[in-house]
């Protein structure tokens, strides 16, 4: 899956993912390969994505993800 993530200030991350774990506002979800396409407010927190079985983290204070097409799109503060 292809997650890119921005911020005001520009591109944090873009990378070929495994699965990524987002704090959401009603609780974490992990999005996997062929997930159903979803859009989703975020929380403070930390995104977490795997690439190879190695895991790296994005805090984040609050934001927004879409997810569709094995594409995650995600813009935070």
């Amino acid at each position: 899956m292809k997650l890119n993530v921005v911020s005001p200030k520009g591109v944090i991350c873009s990378v070929e993912a495994e699965s990524v774990t987002f704090p959401g506002t009603e609780g974490s979800f992990t999005v996997l390969r062929n997930h159903a396409p979803i859009m989703a407010m975020l929380e403070k927190g930390d995104i977490v994505y795997r690439i190879q079985g190695e895991e790296s983290r994005i805090p984040v204070a609050k934001g927004v993800v879409n997810v569709s097409h094995n594409i995650i799109d995600v813009c935070v503060e």
